[in-house]
């Protein structure tokens, strides 16, 4: 089986490449390598994408930079959006399924209890809408596929909040990080981890299984807290492991209202896995067990 993985940089690519490694040949591909594969180049892509004529695409690229998303419209709908056009057609004449990643950002916030996959969509950002968009086009391209919407990814590769904290409690003295926004922090490597067990679960059932399991689905860590309760529990886990001295920064909550960005950002973002559960038999740990493991020692053997 040749995979192809899109996003060669990204922090979720990153983990991709070394889970599907055992399901078969894996290519990963970005912006730097050779070939590129850069999705504001639509006409690169669509002449590229068929010439590796790969069993199964991958699409780990994202425009992520929320807030400047604000004002890069046309860079987040590119990335985000059009580029699924040229993926699908591709796919469809390749006759590849694809797995692509979406956002919690895709809700409105508002909701009490997790947000299941048929909930009303209601963005309200530029980048979670330009991710609602790049899942519209995949469902009315009618190829097979998995959506996996996820949420707070981190990890010890690329840009994310588990690095920015590190850092910041070790050059301040006291940090100020938001309390009412709700959500589900969810490692890359255990994301990556569960997307190979569906593609081994899909792959070992008859027929095109792909096709009958074609769908949206939530892929978070269990349970919830707010980005300070992350940040807490970053600074108590890094002094426990060694990443940080015990005077790190001290944490003080605070409300969004005293952190205005320029993107809306949703209050409550949990989603509801249990679709993921039924159909993959795939349970995902806990936001806190994910986070110790990933602050593990052998888990940084390769941190950049």
């Amino acid at each position: 089986m040749k995979i192809l993985i899109i996003g060669h940089s990204g922090q979720l690519a990153h983990e991709l490449e070394r889970s599907l490694a055992c399901l078969g040949e894996v290519t990963t591909l970005g912006r730097k390598t050779t070939p590129p594969v850069d999705l504001m180049d639509l006409n690169g892509l669509e002449a590229t994408l068929p010439v590796l004529a790969p069993d199964l695409i991958v699409n780990a690229a994202a425009y992520t930079q929320v807030d400047r998303a604000e004002t890069e419209t046309e860079a987040a709908l590119r990335i985000n959006a059009e580029s699924l056009k040229v993926i699908c057609e591709a796919c469809l004449k390749l006759k590849s399924p694809l797995i692509h990643f979406s956002t919690d950002y895709v809700f409105d916030g508002t909701a009490r209890s997790p947000y299941q996959e048929v909930d009303e969509t209601r963005p309200q950002s530029v980048y979670g809408e330009s991710k609602l968009k790049g899942e519209e086009i995949i469902r009315a391209s009618g190829i097979p596929h998995f959506i996996f919407r996820t949420a707070w990814i981190y990890s010890l590769h690329g840009q994310n909040f588990l690095k920015t904290m590190l850092r910041l409690l070790s050059e301040r003295d006291k940090l100020l990080i938001v309390d009412d926004q709700i959500g589900a922090p969810t490692w890359s490597r255990q994301i990556a981890e569960a997307t190979a067990l569906c593609i081994q679960h899909t792959r070992s059932l008859e027929g095109n299984a792909f096709e009958t399991l074609s769908g949206t689905y939530h892929l978070t860590a269990a349970g919830s807290t707010s980005w300070c309760g992350f940040a807490r529990k970053i600074r108590s886990l890094g002094i426990e492991r060694g990443y940080l001295k015990p005077e790190a920064a001290s944490i003080q909550p605070i409300p969004t209202s005293d952190y205005p960005t320029p993107a809306k950002r949703p209050a409550y973002s949990v989603l509801d896995n249990q679709r993921t559960l039924k159909t993959f038999g795939i349970r995902m740990p806990h936001w806190e067990s994910g986070l110790s493991l990933c602050l593990e020692p052998r888990a940084a053997e390769t941190p950049s």
